[in-house]
């Protein structure tokens, strides 16, 4: 027979410290953990509609975040429309066929600040130092929020349209021109969020991003052909309101609205906002990636 083999000195050791003795929790956290493979790699789409439905989710905990796309259309276009209506077109009516695609092309684009304004707040609360380490499409992260942000600017359409129906908005264009105007203003709203995003990566605050955009938009909306026609301005304002995308914007949707529009005025826009995504998309993924 083998003779039994004493323990040595450090088994000995080992045995009488309790502290060194194995964990026997090790043995539940291995049948805790689950032996399937892992999940496939979400797709571009899939991940960019679960960001995008996040997004919509802070509206359902924080409904206040709707006044801007319900409240504010609805008092922009009664201030505008009965304040100037009978001294710039002689009657409510005749001027709410015009200023109706301009107030809701100046409501939606001033709620595309709103974008960056949000992604601030995430950057803020170490949010995105989780997202940055998640094995989705990065750009996923931004398009999402920018697509539930998109329902946004189509509810107050919604809602700017629905009104101006009951106060006697008729567009010659019939329902498509209406479809067609507010989809090529849904576009060009996604685009222009490209820009506040990158600024939310640059502003400390989202004070500040929210006054920065501000002095951007500001002349950019009122200084356009949403409320008055550009030849009764003087030459350099009209020259700078002739270049101005807003304007263009405007143009184009007035257009299809009642059924005026040419190929060269939708173009235009969609030009403007696949410059404005070239340009200011890499820049932001830029900023997403070098961000600390």
């Amino acid at each position: 027979m083998t003779a039994e083999r004493s323990p040595t000195a450090t088994e000995t050791e080992l045995n009488s410290d309790p502290a060194r003795q194995p964990d026997p929790n090790v043995d539940i956290l291995h049948a805790a953990v689950s032996d399937n493979p892992r999940p496939p790699r979400p797709s571009a789409v899939s991940a960019s509609l679960t960001f995008g439905w996040r997004a919509l989710l802070k509206i359902k905990h924080v409904p206040e975040q709707l006044f801007d796309v319900t409240v504010f259309p609805i008092m922009f276009l009664l201030l505008f429309t009965y304040l100037f209506g009978g001294a710039l077109a002689g009657s409510t009516s005749a001027y709410l066929q015009e200023l109706l695609p301009g107030i809701l092309a100046m409501t939606v684009v001033f709620i595309t600040i709103y974008t960056g304004v949000t992604l601030n707040d995430d950057i803020d609360e170490g949010v995105f130092d989780r997202f940055r380490t998640m094995p989705v499409w990065q750009p996923s992260v931004i398009v999402g929020a920018l697509l539930g942000d998109a329902v946004r600017y189509t509810i107050a359409s919604t809602m700017v349209i629905g009104l101006g129906l009951l106060l006697g908005f008729r567009p010659e264009g019939g329902a498509i021109g209406v479809i067609s105007a507010v989809a090529l203003l849904l576009v060009f709203s996604f685009s222009l969020s490209w820009i506040w995003t990158a600024l939310g990566f640059i502003m400390r605050t989202p004070e500040s991003l929210m006054g920065v955009s501000m002095l951007i938009l500001f002349p950019l909306t009122f200084i356009s052909n949403v409320f008055v026609d550009p030849r009764t301005m003087p030459g350099w304002l009209e020259a700078f309101v002739s270049i101005n995308p807003v304007s263009h914007l405007v143009t184009a949707m007035r257009g299809l609205m009642h059924g005026t529009a040419t190929a060269g005025d939708v173009v235009i826009v969609l030009g403007l906002s696949a410059v404005f995504v070239v340009v200011f998309g890499p820049a932001t993924m830029y900023l997403f990636h070098a961000q600390q």
